[in-house]
């Protein structure tokens, strides 16, 4: 019986698992080193990665040279700056819009009703995005670009709700607190019970307070600094409305929030 014939090994195969394996080595000490605040030993990083002393200080020198990492004294490593400016380079990209897209289309296709993303500007927020369908049944909706008053809103309550009441005491002072239902939160004591709830809660709600006929819930975006940068929120027919909505409404919120850097809940 002939032996079957030799295959030779495929060059850009070979060239391609060393450069695999040294990138894997690469991402497994950067991970190490994000771990850490202050400077790691050559020993410690060793240890921790499974990577024999001198292959870890060997790429360790390699990223030292691009600036990946810092060296501050002979032995030991920490992350280096120039992921940093990296970093903000990636951040100055992100457009709260574009990353919101896809999941709030798939909100709206569980709900089938009217999902908007809104940013503050001043004492009202905008309206920047939705996604809808006709088959929703609203006869009154905001068009993107629109305005509303922070205290008549969901999302705007959720802005509101990160004042400090110094903050929120001259927002009513300036806006009269005006109405447009007769729902409406016109009344400082009443709407400060309201944003109070909104803190314990981390959802707002409008209870046709803008709109008769029209109730709303919403959820905060935030950024890789924690700060509430828009709001999520559906729209739908007072009588449509559902409470089951709510921790979707989060997970989508709290997924755009990720995609823009929001550090996620450490497992316990």
């Amino acid at each position: 019986m002939r032996d079957a014939p030799h295959t030779p090994p495929n060059a850009a195969d070979e060239q391609r698992q060393p450069a695999i394996q040294v990138l894997e080595r690469m991402f497994r000490l950067l991970d190490l080193l994000a771990e850490h605040q202050d400077p790691v030993s050559l020993k410690l990083i060793s240890e921790r990665t499974g990577l024999h002393p001198s292959t870890a200080h060997r790429i360790l020198n390699d990223l030292t040279i691009g600036r990946l990492v810092d060296r501050p004294e002979a032995g030991s490593y920490r992350l280096g700056m120039r992921l940093l400016e990296l970093g903000n380079l990636v951040k100055a990209r992100l457009d709260v819009r574009e990353v919101a897209m896809g999941p709030m289309r798939e909100l709206h296709r569980l709900t089938q009703q009217p999902v908007n993303l809104s940013v503050r500007q001043g004492d009202e927020i905008v309206y920047i995005e939705r996604t809808y369908s006709e088959r929703s049944g609203m006869q009154v909706v905001r068009a993107v670009g629109g305005r509303a008053p922070l205290h008549l809103t969901s999302v705007g309550k959720l802005f509101l709700a990160q004042d400090d009441a110094p903050r929120v005491r001259a927002y009513a002072t300036r806006t009269g607190l005006a109405g447009h239902t007769r729902n409406s939160l016109t009344e400082l004591p009443r709407l400060e019970r309201e944003l109070s709830q909104v803190r314990q809660q981390g959802v707002a709600r409008d209870d046709e307070e803008l709109e008769l006929g029209v109730r709303c819930m919403a959820a905060g975006i935030y950024d890789d600094q924690s700060r509430l940068v828009a709001g999520l929120s559906i729209s739908a027919p007072a009588d449509r409305l559902e409470e089951g909505w709510i921790s979707r409404l989060q997970e989508t919120a709290q997924e755009i929030s990720r995609e823009l850097g929001f550090p996620a809940p450490r497992a316990l």
